[in-house]
């Protein structure tokens, strides 16, 4: 499947917040959004004009999209299965892309970025209930079981990741055992469980038009 494989930073850039793409860069003076806090490209630094609604919901939309990593196509279908469930639809489209298997995993601390995370999840590295998954959009559900391979936990990689969120604070939806490199799926995500600034409704009148 055809990804970005751009500068991730410059995503930050495009739309004027950091969305912590990179993990551990984010948390330091290196990570580019701190040094240069304007729109990429030549006229990055000139001043916008008042952005129209349909282009508040468009950024809006994107940057959801650029958070969870993922391309239109399979982004709108999650919006169209949200909107048939029962419920608000803008929040069971957030509920939907939390319980992402790399989101999850993310979440959980045994990844830095959901980028990392969902290449974890590619390469066989991560189990659920017992039995390897190696897709990333796959639906976690209530008492699932998600863990690390027991061979890859002893890579070095996995001991940095998991030294670097030994003190992870997980949402409630979520329990975890760093040293056991496993977590629990609780309860299903909602509205209070998203930490970052969305305004689904924008995401919701977009697609609605």
């Amino acid at each position: 499947m055809a990804r970005y494989r751009g500068p991730v930073c410059r995503i930050c850039r495009r739309e004027g917040e950091k969305l912590y793409l990179k993990g551990e860069r984010c948390y330091t003076d290196k990570c580019l959004i701190e040094r240069r806090p304007y729109a990429p490209g030549e006229h990055g630094q000139s001043r916008r004009g008042k952005q129209s609604e349909y282009g508040l919901q468009l950024r809006e939309k994107q940057k959801v999209r650029k958070i969870y990593g993922m391309l239109e196509k399979q982004y709108h279908r999650y919006f169209e299965i949200a909107e048939n469930m029962p419920g608000i639809a803008g929040e069971n489209f957030l509920s939907l892309l939390e319980r992402r298997l790399d989101n999850v995993v993310y979440r959980l601390g045994f990844a830095t970025s959901r980028n990392e995370a969902r290449q974890f999840v590619l390469h066989g590295h991560i189990m659920v209930n017992g039995r390897k998954v190696n897709i990333p959009s796959y639906q976690v559900d209530v008492e699932d079981l998600i863990s690390v391979n027991e061979s890859s936990r002893k890579s070095n990689r996995f001991k940095d990741v998991f030294e670097y969120n030994a003190d992870i604070t997980v949402p409630e939806w979520l329990s975890v055992d760093l040293e056991k490199a496993e977590g629990k799926v609780l309860a299903l995500p909602t509205r209070d469980d998203i930490d970052y600034p969305v305004q689904e409704h924008l995401i919701v009148e977009f697609y609605s038009r």
